[in-house]
């Protein structure tokens, strides 16, 4: 049925696909598309069109599947905005839809559980105007059933399907995937399934993951349906950790081969999960069209009485292991409730690269890749058979030089030195040990501290060899030290004490006596402000400067600040007396209003950090008494108090 006006087809469509609160029973869906334009035809876009949709005939609402005999499809204008062009009520075509055989025998299965998949089929023509952009065909429908557990509220999200119809020239028929997805995986056995397709425009085609779409959704009087909008559609709200490119997870994870179209991986969590997989048709470089196929995957706490297992170790998709080291393989067979194994290590055009061992060894002729097989309980009625790759590239090993001042902040050059039969290495991962990283194959790196640094070099090669090789680098625990600034009454010594290398170099010398030495002293007849700078060279030949400020005063004194603050801002965080001119403290104590001592010492530069006994003390007043010796060997006793703040 063709109805041509907007308002009237708007009508009929929201009055159509009304459906109660609890309508849940969306599995998935998927179009074909059939190209009937003659040759040399211009005018006219003509496709057959068939829609498969997918039902869930045991949890979903019977009411719902039986509205579902009409399906509502909308052809729109690839424009901006899009606009309706044409709408089609279509009944399911009765001698195909069909449910759906389960694809499983029970006896080879341990607690199977009851599926029901029911298929409507939609058959119908387009015929529209040949217009640049062409057109998008899209149905929208609601609800998915509510038992899915890789998108968040299940059963009132929408399910929209749409395709694009290429403007002529482009005459396209799409890509149709050859076999119908597993009605259950059983949870943590191995799952290999062929999703492909086959063209008949002879169309390359690659395969991936992709988002399933929501549709619009409105509640009003307890009644739920899907809006009749245009495409683009916003995905469905995928639950955490699942997204579109990773729908159920697994270990390992589910993937599919982008070539081939074959999904593997391990599921380790039940239940269920919409998976979309997108097949892109290329002509001449270019993907043409997509086809979308939306379904889902059923984890269940069934069991495979027999099942075929070879480990993969690669990080390659499907890949058992990439040897690099020999052509010769050790085989780990993981399979479970054999009693025959029957191996094919995939060499062509030999008859002798077979084994019937549980778990065989086998060298292969030559480097390549290879298709290894194994048949478990082959000739029996519950057999399994599971294929991966084998590669062998020998030999690759990963090494690596350095040369450099090793001191800190000077800069050490790396350089990638793997050697491979096959491929030179083209990837590399350095860790240097101190938090950093680099990619490049030859990096210059600068240790910021001296250490000894444990440098990791991973390596990889086109044919995805990889090693990983490490180095410990000497970096000179070197630091140039002038001193700390400091006081000094005139007229008496200070010795200076540089540290850090065995050669120095004071500036200026200026009362020094000696510029060239770690430990000079000097003698200031007047006050002033100096400052010096020391050039330090260690025994490496590390090399660096510091400096320090000396302030000639008349007399000596001591203070003690009226208020500190130890808030963690770097300022005023501790109390503590501050002297010129004092030969020493003999003791320095804090107390707090009720007489306790919080705090003593006997050392200049120490101080109270507003802490006893572990715990941060109350905003106050503090007491404190101070014991020092003077420059003519007497005791001085001074009294004060001091205000904590924060």
């Amino acid at each position: 049925m063709r109805i041509a006006a907007y308002i009237g087809s708007l009508c009929l469509f929201l009055v159509g696909i009304i459906t109660p609160a609890r309508a849940t029973h969306i599995i998935g869906g998927e179009y074909t598309l059939i190209n009937f334009n003659q040759a040399g035809e211009t005018g006219m876009l003509r496709y057959h069109v068939e829609f498969r949709l997918y039902m869930d005939c045991i949890q979903g609402d019977p009411q719902a599947i039986q509205r579902e005999n009409d399906g509502y499809f909308v052809l729109y204008s690839n424009t901006a905005p899009k606009q309706v062009i044409d709408t089609y009520r279509v009944p399911k075509q009765p001698l195909l839809s069909q449910i759906i055989p389960p694809g499983f025998k029970n006896e080879c299965i341990n607690n199977p559980p009851s599926t029901c998949l029911l298929m409507n089929v939609y058959k119908f023509d387009v015929v529209a105007p040949n217009i640049a952009g062409g057109y998008y065909l899209a149905t929208n429908n609601c609800c998915r059933n509510g038992s899915i557990v890789n998108i968040n509220n299940p059963n009132t999200t929408g399910a929209s399907y749409y395709t694009y119809l290429p403007p002529l020239p482009l005459k396209n028929n799409s890509a149709v995937f050859k076999n119908f997805p597993p009605q259950i995986i059983c949870i943590n056995n191995p799952f290999v399934y062929d999703h492909s397709a086959v063209d008949p425009d002879g169309d390359s085609l690659s395969y991936e993951f992709g988002p399933a779409y929501n549709a619009q959704v409105t509640t009003s009087g307890g009644q739920i349906f899907a809006d009749y909008t245009p495409p683009p559609y916003n995905p469905v709200n995928y639950s955490f950790p699942f997204n579109a490119v990773n729908p159920m997870g697994g270990n390992p994870r589910l993937q599919i081969n982008p070539a081939t179209g074959v999904i593997t991986g391990t599921p380790t969590l039940a239940g269920r999960y919409v998976v979309a997989v997108y097949c892109h048709e290329w002509r001449n470089g270019t993907v043409i069209n997509t086809t979308v196929r939306e379904f889902q995957f059923v984890v269940t706490n069934c069991s495979k009485a027999v099942i075929a297992n070879i480990p993969q170790y690669s990080e390659e998709f499907n890949t058992y292991i990439v040897e690099c080291s020999s052509l010769t393989v050790h085989f780990d067979n993981i399979s479970e409730g054999g009693f025959r194994y029957f191996w094919d290590f995939g060499v062509e055009n030999r008859d002798d690269d077979t084994s019937d061992e549980f778990s065989p060894t086998f060298t292969y002729p030559d480097t390549g890749r290879y298709i290894v097989k194994l048949v478990v309980n082959r000739g029996s009625t519950c057999p399994d058979s599971i294929s991966r790759y084998v590669k062998t590239y020998p030999s690759f090993v990963g090494f690596f030089n350095y040369d450099g001042l090793p001191c800190p902040n000077s800069p050490i050059s790396f350089r990638d030195s793997s050697q491979s039969t096959t491929n030179a290495a083209n990837w590399w991962q350095w860790s240097f040990g101190d938090g950093d990283t680099s990619y490049s194959q030859n990096p210059t790196h600068f240790f910021r501290e001296g250490g000894a640094y444990n440098v990791v070099l991973v390596a990889r090669n086109p044919r995805n060899c990889v090693d990983t090789v490490s180095q410990t680098v000497d970096i000179e625990k070197f630091r140039a030290f002038a001193g700390n600034d400091t006081i000094i009454v005139k007229g008496e010594t200070l010795n200076f004490n540089a540290l850090g290398g065995v050669q120095y170099l004071w500036t200026p010398a200026t009362f020094l006596s000696n510029p060239n030495i770690g430990n000079p002293y000097a003698t200031y007849p007047d006050t002033g402000h100096f400052a010096y700078n020391v050039f330090v060279r260690s025994i490496n030949g590390c090399e660096g400067n510091d400096s320090i400020r000396v302030w000639v005063v008349d007399q000596s004194s001591v203070f003690v600040p009226t208020g500190f603050s130890p808030n963690g801002d770097g300022r005023n965080e501790t109390l503590r007396p501050l002297g010129v001119g004092y030969r020493n403290i003999n003791y320095f104590r804090v107390y707090n209003r009720f007489g306790e001592q919080v705090f003593y010492t006997t050392k200049f530069g120490e101080g109270w950090n507003g802490v006893w006994k572990g715990v941060p003390q109350d905003i106050g007043t503090y007491y404190w008494v101070l014991s020092i010796t003077n420059r003519f060997g007497k005791e001085e006793i001074i009294k004060g108090d001091s205000a904590l703040i924060r």
